[in-house]
């Protein structure tokens, strides 16, 4: 087994982690109706699976962007589901707690003031600019539209908890890496 790429620092993954598959991110929400229509509706993911722990009183919610063919074979009964959705790749866990939807004391640290640390998810879309020209009907906040700075085309938007969201054309950004980085 090697790696993709050679990079100084990079170890040949020991054998026993065969079958590990990285499976979601998580980020607290404030509101789940308000996140929910905002990761379906306006970035194209789907529910893959539910879970709801009353006796602690929250919510999880995980999402993906699954083809039309992925949602016909999934398991239609619960729990083989939440297997199924665990073996997934790339999920993202939205956690709601209970009543944080109402309550104003509740906010969360997008990770890019300080203490920094979290940054951000990335989208890959066919079209950048088509894709901001959706969000502007949406009057998404944007941190970054596609022309600004000297990455272009690349943009960044904030979900409504406030966390960014990268959107990327893959041909486009990596002729921005060519162009600036060292490939």
């Amino acid at each position: 087994m090697s790696h993709c790429e050679k990079v100084d620092g990079m170890k040949i993954p020991d054998k026993e982690t065969d079958g590990y598959v990285f499976n979601h991110i998580m980020l607290r929400i404030k509101d789940p109706i308000k996140s929910l229509d905002f990761y379906s509706k306006i970035m194209g993911m789907r529910m893959v699976k539910k879970i709801d722990f009353p006796s602690m009183k929250f919510s999880l919610y995980f999402l993906g962007n699954l083809t039309d063919d992925e949602v016909k074979t999934a398991p239609q009964d619960s729990y083989e589901r939440t297997i199924w959705a665990f073996r997934q790749k790339g999920l993202l866990e939205l956690t709601h707690n209970w009543g944080s939807e109402t309550d104003e004391s509740v906010k969360f640290h997008d990770g890019n003031s300080e203490p920094k640390g979290f940054g951000h998810l990335c989208f890959s879309v066919p079209d950048v600019y088509a894709a901001c020209k959706r969000f502007e009907a949406y009057k998404m906040e944007f941190i970054k539209k596609p022309d600004d700075g000297s990455m272009k085309p690349l943009a960044f938007v904030k979900d409504p908890d406030g966390y960014w969201i990268e959107i990327i054309e893959a041909k486009a950004t990596a002729n921005i890496a060519k162009k600036l980085g060292k490939i």
